[in-house]
């Protein structure tokens, strides 16, 4: 009688499990505490904002691991842990150790090209240094002054664009140094600082480029310096830069696997992944604080993949997931660019990469999901959205870039169908740009009643492409669609 009972209990127990509906399943993992706790711990000041490199980067790399493992989800098959190595190439910043113009200290300096450097002689003003403005000067063994961008294009943006060109159109014409008057001001001027005033990392495998002389930028934000160095053509420039100091080092992507249910399914895989590491220690903000703790850039996003490993753990969709959280993202996609070179499963069996990276929101009624229409997911996704009371919106800030600034561009590179779900917004700016690589990107700054939507959100989608019987692809036309010719061989 007791072994007819116990057999009865387990089969009322998969006949429930059976007939819970997709949402149910949701329902079932996806909560806010678990939100919090996730989230709290990586954006927490003793991980010092989780900058590449570092034991803090480090410990939350275990952390992750250990979440991976406490939910049975399968290590690396490369491996048998939870870990890939990435070996990186660190070069620390160089030390400007006197820049002066006309026998004036310049303060607000970075080096965006390091070559070092003593020099103390004469500087010519070039305007923006394009190739007429060489014409009828001699700069050969001068440092020439520039303003930077174009006529067209002064934002920073568009004048780190330039650097490779300036540099060329110098050294043609035999300048030791370039010394560039950028308008930013100091809110960019911060992420500028901490961006070159930091360690710079690559690929240990890249060859290292060095470059064929300093180039540095100098905080202008009302072009009042340019005006007044405009008024002459030449000036006494006196520059030192120390040279490169370089070393090698280990960093980590953490990586799990469930395998899907269906027996001829489960030979594709989703790729669930989001970034890990963040900005680190930089400039302080106006109350003091120095740690860039990243809760939006992101903490959000590797906690959205942890959630959607938590339910296929317990609930595996009919093909298989392979979950990726990658270190070096804010270094330049580090960890995905050695990733896809270096992956643990074969990329032609990844029928998708749905990614989770973020900078902030200021709409709480939508997720934004940048290359929304790009794949035919998007029904997918839009419906399971909807389920948790959000509408689906495309990338609103085309003019930024967004899709081939995180992660997923390099599986889209490879041909694998790959947008990135992202908290909502209706621009890049205000609220979001508030926050993005800001030390005030704090966990206790997050509105958890919408992030809660905001993940069920993400997990249903995965639920519902895991489960689709037709496997996704690039929308007709797109610009990854020639690569997934390749990769798939259709």
């Amino acid at each position: 009688m007791k072994n007819i009972t116990l057999t009865l209990a387990v089969l009322l127990t998969s006949l429930t499990v059976f007939c819970q509906t997709e949402k149910e399943k949701v329902l079932n993992t996806v909560n806010k505490s678990t939100i919090e706790a996730h989230v709290y711990f990586l954006a927490d000041d003793l991980l010092k904002g989780r900058e590449t490199g570092t034991p803090e980067n480090k410990i939350a790399a275990s952390y992750l691991a250990n979440t991976l493992r406490s939910y049975s989800v399968k290590p690396n098959p490369k491996t048998g842990t939870y870990f890939q190595s990435v070996p990186l190439l660190k070069t620390f910043a160089p030390k400007i150790s006197v820049l002066q113009i006309d026998g004036s200290d310049i303060k607000n300096k970075v080096a965006v090209r390091n070559k070092g450097i003593n020099h103390s002689g004469e500087g010519v003003y070039l305007g923006y240094g394009l190739e007429s403005d060489y014409a009828k000067t001699d700069v050969k063994g001068k440092a020439v002054i520039l303003k930077a961008g174009s006529p067209d294009s002064k934002d920073a943006r568009a004048a780190f664009r330039m650097i490779d060109k300036k540099v060329e159109l110098a050294q043609k014409a035999g300048a030791i140094a370039i010394i560039e008057m950028l308008p930013a001001a100091d809110e960019m001027w911060e992420f500028i600082d901490h961006n070159f005033n930091t360690e710079r990392l690559q690929m240990a495998s890249e060859e290292n480029k060095s470059s064929s002389m300093p180039y540095l930028w100098v905080q202008d934000p009302n072009n009042t310096l340019a005006a007044k160095i405009a008024a002459s053509e030449k000036h006494n420039i006196t520059l030192s830069v120390e040279n490169e100091i370089q070393q090698t080092i280990e960093s980590q992507n953490v990586i799990g696997i469930v395998e899907g249910t269906d027996s001829n399914l489960k030979n594709e895989y989703i790729i669930y992944s989001g970034h890990y590491d963040h900005v680190g220690i930089g400039t302080p903000d106006k109350t003091g604080d120095t740690i860039y703790n990243g809760a939006r850039d992101n903490a959000v996003g590797t906690t959205t993949v942890l959630s959607m490993a938590e339910n296929l753990a317990k609930y595996p969709t009919k093909r298989s997931a392979l979950f990726i959280l990658f270190t070096g993202e804010e270094k330049g996609l580090l960890g995905s660019n050695y990733y896809v070179e270096h992956p643990v499963l074969p990329l032609e069996q990844m029928v998708f990469c749905f990614n989770s990276d973020n900078a902030g929101y200021n709409d709480t009624s939508i997720s934004t999901i940048v290359g929304l229409e790009r794949t035919t997911a998007h029904k997918n996704i839009k419906d399971a959205v909807a389920a948790f009371g959000l509408t689906a919106t495309d990338d609103p800030a085309p003019e930024q870039g967004l899709f081939d600034r995180s992660d997923n561009v390099h599986f889209a590179k490879k041909g694998i169908p790959a947008p990135t779900f992202s908290l909502g917004f209706t621009a890049f700016n205000g609220d979001v740009t508030k926050y993005y690589h800001r030390p005030g990107d704090e966990a206790d700054s997050l509105d958890y009643d919408y992030l809660l939507k905001f993940f069920q959100g993400y997990v249903l989608a995965g639920r519902l492409i895991g489960n689709d019987a037709k496997t996704p692809v690039w929308t007709k036309g797109d610009t990854y669609e020639a690569a997934a010719q390749k990769l798939y061989k259709n």
